[in-house]
């Protein structure tokens, strides 16, 4: 599986790592260097790369680690560098390579510190805070030939994650 969600809301979807294996791409910069870090040390696996340079080889180093080390993927689809909330095309192409269905993810939290100049509007849930996540409607694996779909795929995934979002709030 694939676990879409907003480059905002990566702080308070850390726990999935574990119990769910999860496997996911990091920029080679010093906030890299700490994802990859935290990502590890709770039994998770990263790909490395950036947007500017190593983008397609992380894809793919994210693939081969899904398919053979039977990890899921998590894609943060609005990043990395935004605009926010708007799904790219990366999480498509990383159904379409590894066959994997994407699962959108919501999330909300009764008490968090939300980042406001950040360009993610990041979201920290307090200690001690109720966190809800929410694992939506899932889009079935992109198959070879329909890259011509990704722009209606796109609003249909960005509508599923907020719908995800919704439901997770009025669970708080």
């Amino acid at each position: 599986m694939i676990f879409a969600h907003w480059h905002g809301h990566e702080l308070g979807i850390i726990h999935l790592v574990k119990p769910f294996r999860i496997a996911t791409m990091t920029s080679t910069s010093k906030d890299g260097n700490l994802v990859d870090f935290v990502v590890r040390k709770l039994g998770g696996a990263t790909s490395r790369g950036s947007s500017t340079r190593g983008s397609v080889q992380a894809l793919k180093g994210l693939v081969r680690i899904c398919n053979s080390g039977g990890y899921n993927a998590s894609m943060a689809v609005d990043g990395p560098k935004g605009p926010i909330y708007k799904v790219k095309p990366g999480v498509f192409a990383l159904s379409r390579l590894s066959q994997f269905p994407i699962v959108p993810l919501g999330l909300a939290s009764s008490r968090s510190k939300i980042f406001e100049r950040s360009w993610n509007k990041a979201l920290l849930p307090w200690p001690f805070s109720k966190v809800v996540v929410v694992f939506g409607r899932v889009v079935p694996p992109m198959e070879k030939g329909n890259e011509y779909k990704v722009k209606n795929l796109s609003e249909e995934l960005e509508q599923r994650i907020w719908q995800s979002c919704e439901q997770a709030s009025n669970s708080i």
